[in-house]
C-alpha cells in the first residue's frame, strides 16, 4: 500500500479519571448505585528509589500468586503473564502512574487522519531484540499481523476493523481501518503492542511462548512448570544502564499466607496479591512496604450460555434454565448482596462492582454504575414465574486460592436465600483459564485486571465471537453499541453508549459482576523502584537493591 497524503491530527492518550456523566438507566430491573467504603484509601503506587544508594546486581525473587499461562503475547489471557512480560516484552505504549498512555517502543502518540481511517506512529530505531534482530517498523507489522491472523489469537478483536498494516520506511507504521477505531492506542499499551522478534517468530512458530524473544530490560532464561520462571538482564537492551538486577525469578506461591511468610523471612523480596487479612500486619512491619492501588478491572461470575465448542467458535445455545433464561440469571444476580460480601470477606478494602466499567473511569455514568437491587425474595419469585424448581443447583468453578474460596463460600450461603444451591469446585488457576476457554463449565468465577479504555473491559468479553467471550454470549444490540462506542473519539458519546450496553448486559447477565480488588503488593525495604498501577501489573524492570539506612 502506498502512503497517501492524509491530513493528520493528534490522537491523545486517555485521561486517568473524571467524574461520571449523569444518564438515565434503561431496563426493567430495580437498580442501586454501587457504594464504596466511607474510608478514604489513598493509592500508594510506587516505592521510589529517590536518593537511596543503588546496589548494582543481585538476583530478585518475586512470589507470584498464580502460574502464568503460555508466554505468548498473541494468545495469553493471564494477568500473571503480564507481570513476567513486563520485564522482557516491551510494548509500543504503556500507562503511567496517573493512567495516562505514554510512548514506549513507539516514540510518539499516534496520528490519525481527519476521516479516522488511517493511523500512523513512529517507532524507536535504537533498539534490538534479545536475539540481536533490529527493531524496525516491519517487525511491528509482523507482530500486529500475527495478532490478526493467528487462529487462536486473543488480540484480534482488541485491534479493531483493520484493513491493512504497512511499514513506511524503517521507522513508521501505518494502519488502515474500514471505520474509525478509538481504542487502538490503549490496545497497543497492552499485549497487542508487545513487539516480538520476527526471527524468533519464524524459527519457533506456535512454540514462541516457550522461549519468547522481545525487546526488554531482561530476556527469558528458564521456566520450571508449576514452580518458577526466570529472566536475566539483557545486555543488548537500549537503556541497559537503568537495569540493576542480574536476574528476576518469579516463584509460584499460590497461598497468600505463605507468600507473606516468605516475604517476612527474606526468602522473597516482592509478593503480589496479598490477602486483605494480612495487610495490616504487613504494614506494621518496619522492614516492609505495601503498595495499594485501585483497579480498573473486576471480579465476576461468568455463566456459560453458548460456549460449547470453545472461545472463537460460533455460540451454540446451552439448553438449561440458567443458560437459556435470562430471568434465572437475573434472579441469581439479585440474590447477591455485593456490599455485604465485600465488607465481611475483604474488610471493606475492596469495592462492590456491577459493571465492567470502573466508577473512576472517565467513561463511567449513572447507567454503568447502577447495580441490580439485592432482593432474594424477588429472586425466588422470578424463579417461580420461570417455572424453575428450587433450590436450583449450579456448579461454580473457582481458583483454588484461600481468599477466593472464602468468598465463594460466603456467596454460596448468600444465594441460597434467593433459591440457589451453589456447589463450589476449586481448580488450579492455569487450569481454570483452560476450562473457561474450552467452555467446560456451567458457571465460573474469575476476574479481569482492567484496561484504561473500556473497550478492553467489554468488547472482547461481550461481543459475539470476542477473543475472551467465555460465556458464548451474543446480542445484536450489545454488538452494535460496543462497535459504535469504539468508532468515536467523543468521550461523552462513548460513555453514553457504554452505559446503554451495560444496561442491556445487566438484563442478560452473561457475566454477573461482583467486586473490584485493590492491588496489594508487598516488598522488602531492601529493594526500591517497584510500582503497581491501575492495570494491576507489578513493574520490576527498573527496580534495584538499595543500601540499608
Amino acid at each position: 500500500m502506498s502512503r497517501s497524503p492524509h491530513s493528520r491530527r493528534r490522537l491523545l492518550g486517555l485521561p486517568a479519571a473524571a467524574l461520571g456523566l449523569a444518564l438515565a438507566v434503561t431496563g426493567c430491573q430495580a437498580v442501586q448505585t454501587a457504594e464504596t467504603s466511607d474510608e478514604t484509601r489513598d493509592d500508594v503506587s510506587t516505592a521510589a528509589i529517590g536518593d537511596q544508594t543503588i546496589v548494582e546486581g543481585g538476583d530478585l525473587v518475586m512470589a507470584l500468586s498464580a502460574e502464568p499461562d503460555r508466554l505468548d503475547p498473541t494468545t495469553s489471557s493471564s494477568l500473571y503473564t503480564r507481570y513476567v512480560m513486563e520485564t522482557m516484552c516491551q510494548k509500543l505504549y504503556d500507562i503511567d502512574a496517573d493512567g495516562q498512555i505514554v510512548p514506549m517502543l513507539a516514540t510518539e502518540l499516534p496520528e490519525v487522519s481527519d476521516d479516522g481511517l488511517t493511523v500512523s506512529f513512529p517507532v524507536r530505531t535504537d533498539a534490538v531484540f534479545a536475539d540481536g534482530t533490529p527493531l524496525d517498523a516491519e517487525a511491528v507489522v509482523t507482530t500486529l499481523q500475527r495478532g490478526l491472523d493467528k487462529e487462536d489469537s486473543s488480540r484480534r478483536s482488541e485491534l479493531g476493523p483493520i484493513t491493512g498494516i504497512t511499514a513506511v520506511g524503517d521507522d513508521t507504521v501505518e494502519i488502515d481501518y474500514s471505520e474509525p477505531f478509538a481504542p487502538l492506542t490503549a490496545a497497543l499499551a497492552d499485549r497487542a503492542g508487545m513487539v516480538m522478534s520476527p526471527a524468533a517468530l519464524e524459527a519457533q512458530g506456535d512454540d514462541f511462548g516457550d522461549a519468547p524473544v522481545c525487546v526488554g530490560p531482561f530476556k527469558f532464561a528458564d521456566r520450571v512448570p508449576q514452580t518458577s520462571i526466570t529472566v536475566e538482564r539483557d545486555p543488548l537492551y537500549y537503556d541497559a544502564d537503568d537495569v540493576h538486577f542480574d536476574s528476576i525469578t518469579y516463584r509460584i506461591i499460590t497461598d497468600a499466607s505463605i507468600r507473606a511468610a516468605n516475604l517476612q523471612s527474606g526468602d522473597v523480596q516482592v509478593a503480589d496479591s496479598m490477602s486483605t487479612q494480612d495487610v495490616e500486619s504487613l504494614k506494621a512491619d518496619d522492614a516492609l512496604t505495601v503498595l495499594e492501588v485501585g483497579s480498573l478491572g473486576y471480579q465476576g461470575l461468568t455463566v456459560n450460555i453458548g460456549n460449547q465448542d470453545g472461545v472463537g467458535t460460533d455460540p451454540v445455545q446451552i439448553d438449561t434454565p440458567l443458560a437459556s433464561d435470562a430471568t434465572v440469571r437475573q434472579a441469581l444476580s439479585m440474590s447477591i448482596d455485593r456490599e455485604s460480601l465485600v465488607s465481611s470477606i475483604f474488610g471493606g478494602l475492596y469495592d462492590p462492582a456491577c459493571s465492567p466499567i470502573s466508577p473512576e473511569s472517565p467513561f463511567a455514568t449513572e447507567a454503568s454504575d447502577a447495580c441490580p437491587e439485592y432482593d432474594p425474595e424477588a429472586a425466588r419469585q422470578l424463579l417461580e414465574d420461570a417455572g424453575v424448581e428450587t433450590p436450583y443447583a449450579i456448579d461454580m468453578q473457582v481458583s483454588n486460592n484461600p481468599d477466593t474460596v472464602r468468598f465463594a463460600q460466603a456467596l454460596q450461603a448468600q444465594v441460597a436465600e434467593g433459591g440457589f444451591e451453589l456447589t463450589i469446585t476449586p481448580v488450579e488457576y492455569s487450569t481454570l483459564l483452560d476450562v473457561q476457554t474450552r467452555g467446560d463449565f456451567e458457571a465460573l468465577q474469575l476476574g479481569w485486571s482492567g484496561r484504561v479504555d473500556p473497550h478492553g473491559n467489554t468488547y472482547n468479553f461481550l461481543s459475539t465471537g470476542g477473543g475472551n467471550n467465555y460465556s458464548g454470549y451474543s446480542s445484536d444490540e450489545v454488538d452494535d453499541l460496543l462497535t459504535r462506542a469504539a468508532a468515536t473519539n467523543d468521550i461523552d458519546e462513548r460513555a453514553d453508549l457504554y452505559g446503554q450496553a451495560v444496561a442491556q448486559v445487566q438484563e442478560d447477565d452473561p457475566i454477573i459482576y461482583l467486586y473490584r480488588v485493590r492491588s496489594l503488593t508487598a516488598l522488602s525495604n531492601e529493594i526500591a523502584g517497584v510500582s503497581t498501577y491501575a492495570d494491576g501489573v507489578v513493574r520490576l524492570s527498573n527496580a534495584a537493591f538499595v543500601e540499608a539506612d
